[in-house]
């Protein structure tokens, strides 16, 4: 279960990246998490998924 709280959901997703997969797709794929609402979501409070580093900033 993804945290609904869009702050820690950032924390989260930060370190599933880090620690676990190569890709934003990769991610939403295995943990069955739709794309565009997890970017919108965090786009709310002004971070943004950038592909070199595999993370939201």
């Amino acid at each position: 279960m993804i945290p609904k709280d869009p702050v820690i959901l950032l924390s989260y997703v930060n370190t599933q990246l880090r620690d676990y997969f190569d890709s934003l797709d990769a991610l939403c794929s295995l943990r069955g998490i739709r794309k565009d609402s997890l970017i919108a979501t965090l786009d709310s409070i002004d971070y943004h998924y950038d592909e070199k580093t595999n993370q939201f900033i």
